[in-house]
């Protein structure tokens, strides 16, 4: 599914990332762990393509056997589309749309016609236990609903992978636990891989692997 070999990222002295080496498996969920500033969310980052690696000759990222690095900006953004599911701490919905619209607009982007998109959309609110908030307006739902429309979106066009930036970072207790439940329904249940970066050590430790980042490497 994914192998990153000897990543390395700097923003100009900084480096922040030195030689990150990774294999994650289908259906697999692997949690990211560390202090702040060790690196976490930019590793995240580059392996959802957000980001490139700094060049040095060696680093590689393959998912799915793409390796996305040969990939010019255009192609890149196709593929993350296609492939690539976020899940991020504070939602990232658009205020202006409903819970449906925001779930319709990856598929709209991939040029799913917009009966399909609406339709995928409500089965995936239904399964969400949201099928009541389809017209709602992000400021109209909890932030347990607007996080599970976030989760609704980044499954809309059937990603190999998601990544999950602290996904419960902004939830109540309850609706963090039943979010780490969801992850693990949805692993169950359609196969998905996860990758989350997190400081909730309960979900960490829930995860089939815990990796620790110290000092911009995988401990």
């Amino acid at each position: 599914m994914i192998k990153a070999e000897n990543i390395h990222k700097s923003y100009g002295d900084l480096e922040v990332l030195k030689g990150v080496n990774l294999h994650i498996s289908k259906g697999e969920i692997v949690s990211i762990v560390g202090a702040s500033g060790a690196g976490k969310t930019t590793l995240l980052q580059i392996l959802g393509t957000l980001e490139r690696m700094t060049k040095n000759g060696t680093g590689r990222l393959f998912i799915n056997d793409v390796n996305v690095e040969m990939l010019n900006p255009k192609k890149m953004a196709q593929f993350r589309n296609r492939h690539i599911g976020f899940i991020f701490q504070f939602h990232q919905l658009l205020p202006e749309f409903t819970a449906l619209e925001n779930v319709c607009i990856p598929a709209y982007i991939a040029g799913t016609s917009r009966k399909e998109a609406e339709e995928k959309a409500k089965q995936l609110l239904d399964f969400l236990g949201l099928s009541h908030r389809y017209d709602h307006k992000p400021k109209e739902l909890s932030g347990g609903e607007q996080q599970r429309v976030a989760v609704a979106r980044a499954l809309i066009n059937n990603p190999d992978i998601i990544f999950a930036d602290e996904p419960s970072g902004n939830l109540d207790s309850e609706s963090a636990e039943n979010l780490h439940e969801l992850f693990f329904k949805l692993r169950d249940e359609f196969q998905q891989t996860f990758v989350i970066v997190t400081h909730n050590d309960e979900l960490a430790d829930m995860a089939d692997r815990k990796l620790v980042m110290v000092d911009g490497n995988i401990v």
